[in-house]
């Protein structure tokens, strides 16, 4: 296996179908595997000690299940699917598990499931820049820039203070984001967050102020104001980790998940319900159909409908 043929296998990992909502098992699982790469040299690792850390690291950065077994869970079905190019996974004999097998945490326990990235990947993931390359590209793919910290600390990766010295993948595409978005939107909700109405500068320019996505620009959110909000810090972070979404009008809303106990933490309570600010005349709403998005595949709630899964 190349370095090319490496970043080509991740970029095609094939997903998880919940009904259309996105299902980055698989990517999450790779991450973290990174993590432990990283740490110990080796991604040898049973199916007992992957459950718990993938399954929350799945509840906490996709989309939420409602039954609480399947909640602890969830590391089954990446465990079992993952690709075989990437994955070695065996049973207690050294047997080789197929990807036909049950996606159940007690069947893989029972059978000793153990898995590695194969050597050829590992041996690449040693060369310089290589694991930074691999882990950016999975959080490029199917994440948001403001989810890329606390997954990095999730998984034990600081990619800052590592090694960036590995090329680009030959005829690798980075979908790159459009100049002129966020001063568009800074610009529509006049320099102002949508939702609590901070708008510090320094001099002439805003401080703590971004054009968050409602529609994440890596699940093929456009750069067009109609996707986009004016958020200080604080909400445009809480609105991609599912705290904060929309409502019809629109409205926040705040996920009957969030827990605080300080005054401060208390305020983004008091924003459920709240209108969101509209965009200067002229200047399109958001599109119900990205607000309908976030609320399916981003927004924490408890009792969210939940479809079959099925993984390729």
């Amino acid at each position: 296996m190349t370095y090319d043929e490496l970043m080509s296998a991740l970029a095609g990992l094939r997903r998880a179908q919940i009904g259309s909502r996105r299902a980055p098992h698989k990517p999450l699982l790779v991450l973290w595997l990174l993590g432990r790469f990283l740490a110990s040299g080796s991604t040898v690792v049973t199916y007992d000690e992957a459950e718990e850390p993938v399954s929350r690291l799945i509840n906490d950065f996709g989309p939420i299940v409602t039954s609480r077994s399947r909640a602890r869970e969830r590391a089954a079905m990446p465990f079992v699917h993952l690709e075989r190019g990437l994955w070695d996974l065996r049973d207690l004999e050294g047997q080789d598990i197929g990807p036909d097998a049950p996606e159940r945490g007690s069947w893989l326990r029972v059978r000793g499931a153990h898995g590695r990235l194969r050597p050829e990947v590992e041996t690449l993931l040693a060369a310089p820049g290589t694991l930074v390359a691999a882990a950016r590209l999975l959080l490029e793919q199917h994440f948001t820039p403001a989810l890329e910290a606390p997954i990095c600390e999730a998984v034990g990766l600081d990619l800052a203070g590592m090694d960036e010295a590995a090329p680009m993948p030959t005829g690798r595409k980075r979908r790159t984001r459009r100049a002129g978005f966020v001063e568009e939107v800074l610009h529509a909700y006049a320099y102002a967050c949508a939702f609590c109405g901070f708008d510090g500068a320094l001099g002439r320019n805003p401080v703590g102020l971004e054009a968050a996505h409602v529609r994440w620009h890596s699940q093929d959110g456009p750069d067009e104001v109609h996707n986009g909000l004016a958020l200080c810090s604080l909400h445009h972070t809480l609105l991609d980790l599912g705290v904060l979404g929309l409502l019809p009008g629109p409205r926040i809303q705040v996920s009957p998940l969030y827990v605080t106990r300080s005054a401060a933490g208390k305020a983004v309570y008091a924003l459920h319900g709240e209108p969101v600010a509209t965009p200067r005349p002229g200047r399109p709403a958001i599109d119900a159909a990205f607000v309908l998005w976030h609320g399916r595949q981003v927004f924490k709630r408890p009792g969210a409908v939940t479809a079959d899964v099925r993984l390729c």
